[in-house]
């Protein structure tokens, strides 16, 4: 039998200790997000106005773009109002809803990795094969596909939550719901809710990142095998930005993985911080990576904010 209160909402939780300077804290966070929301926005905008860009390379970094923003989206709310605003309740739809959103975009993100590695890899080891092999009804079923995944793959797990009575404690442990928190208070068999999680990790993010390195080996091969120095230079700097992304991303996911896992007697605040580093350092860099590493890039925001346009 539930109990009366089963669906009552959940509470969020910010820097225990510190919750008389939420409001200070907020602000560096406010500054990281509009930070994020103006870069990938920008990349976004760039990509479509300039026809320069109009290419395999730079849509895949349109969806990396697109899915940082949707990251960022989907945190945002809850992070500043529980900082700003003390709003900590949070009702039990809405914490499923982002739940769903927060871990398909991460698969989605890890996909869409993969999906520029399989860019490089063509381009690299295949050049004269690149712009049929990569058409752009291609990128778009390799696009929708990396989105289907991250999406359906989850969706068993949600629903699940949505099944399990809550009578537990109702707080969790960060400004935004985490499955892996909200199943812990389920008074139910969460069996499913700790297995189906690890096999899903297993077969998508560490097996892209299998997958990534792998491609990398082989591009090195090629690269190795290019007779100029000028040409070996040139094929590996078309790679920098997207290794730099792939290490940024695959670092703070397993940083987080092991801290979850191992950590147990790991301070509370090195959960909280990881988590952070997680969800906002890859969407805050990325763009900076970008821009800095690739000269159509740089050449594009100087035309877009010195006004010029190409013909």
């Amino acid at each position: 039998m539930l109990s009366n209160d089963s669906a009552a909402p959940f509470l969020l939780t910010g820097f225990l200790g510190s919750e008389t300077i939420h409001r200070w804290i907020s602000i560096p966070f406010f500054v990281i997000y509009f930070s994020i929301l103006f870069g990938n926005g920008t990349l976004l905008v760039l990509i479509w106005n300039d026809h320069s860009l109009h290419e395999p390379m730079y849509y895949f970094l349109a969806m990396l773009a697109g899915t940082d923003l949707g990251m960022t989206l989907t945190t945002m709310p809850t992070v500043l109002g529980v900082l700003l605003l003390e709003q900590r309740e949070i009702a039990q739809a809405a914490c499923f809803t982002q739940s769903f959103f927060i871990h398909s975009l991460a698969i989605v993100e890890s996909g869409v990795l993969l999906a520029m590695a399989y860019d490089r890899f063509i381009a690299i080891r295949t050049p004269l094969r690149y712009s049929s092999t990569l058409t752009n009804s291609q990128v778009m079923n390799v696009g929708l596909g990396v989105v289907m995944r991250g999406f359906v793959s989850i969706v068993p797990l949600i629903l699940s939550l949505y099944c399990y009575p809550y009578c537990h404690s109702r707080v969790l442990l960060h400004t935004f719901c985490l499955h892996q928190d909200v199943m812990k208070l389920a008074c139910a068999d969460i069996t499913f809710n700790r297995l189906y999680p690890v096999i899903l990790v297993a077969l998508t993010v560490f097996l892209d990142a299998l997958i990534i390195f792998f491609s990398y080996v082989l591009i090195l091969k090629t690269v190795i095998g290019i007779a100029s120095r000028g040409e070996q230079t040139k094929a590996l700097s078309t790679c920098v930005s997207h290794i730099s992304c792939v290490l940024v991303f695959y670092i703070t996911v397993i940083s987080l993985t092991f801290i979850h896992r191992f950590g147990k007697h790991t301070p509370h605040v090195a959960h909280i911080t990881m988590s952070y580093v997680h969800f906002l350092f890859p969407p805050f860099v990325n763009p900076i990576i970008y821009s800095i590493k690739t000269k159509q890039i740089q050449g594009s925001i100087i035309r877009l904010f010195s006004g010029h346009r190409r013909a």
